[in-house]
């Protein structure tokens, strides 16, 4: 990862950010205790999108308990976010996208697997290079947990979001279906 360098006003946590991020007219960053309700509210809109917000349960103290909330004193987080927030002036300051990562820790190769389980981009902000700053930091992530792989899953119908995919490196894995279990 020499090719990174670190931006001073990004904590995320782990390894570095590629200079190209600074360049944006948004921030993207791993998601804080104080981002709770605007991600919600974007998680809200990806269950609208997805179909299933009537079965939807999160709340923001889910949100807290399970990943955001900071100190020593909680459970291991089950989940990492990172946001993206415009920076623009003309704009009040808001976020704008997010993506939510799980690490599976062992796996056949003895190397954890990074799960990405949503990557949502509001409707107004897509195509401005949110999704691309967003897989950049979901990569150097993985990388920095020493993962050999990223996975996840797409709607059957959602082209857009396979050619993104495909564009970022990703390709579908057509030895593997995808099965569920309701309990």
């Amino acid at each position: 990862m020499k090719d990174l360098s670190l931006l001073p006003e990004t904590k995320l946590g782990f390894s570095t950010v590629p200079p190209s991020l600074a360049l944006t007219p948004f921030n993207v960053r791993r998601a804080q205790p104080k981002d709770a309700t605007a991600l919600l509210a974007l998680m809200r809109d990806l269950a609208q999108f997805e179909g299933y917000i009537s079965q939807f349960c999160v709340t923001e103290n889910d949100l807290l308990a399970r990943g955001l909330a900071e100190g020593s004193s909680r459970e291991p987080a089950q989940f990492t976010a990172f946001v993206a927030e415009t920076t623009n002036k003309t704009m009040a300051q808001q976020l704008q996208a997010y993506a939510v990562v799980y690490v599976i820790p062992f796996t056949f190769d003895l190397r954890p697997t990074l799960v990405l389980k949503e990557l949502f981009i509001r409707k107004e902000a897509r195509g401005a290079g949110l999704g691309d700053a967003l897989m950049k930091l979901v990569i150097c992530y993985a990388k920095s947990q020493h993962c050999g792989r990223i996975k996840w899953e797409v709607l059957a119908n959602n082209t857009r979001a396979k050619r993104f995919y495909a564009s970022q490196g990703g390709m579908q894995n057509r030895l593997w279906e995808n099965w569920i279990m309701l309990c």
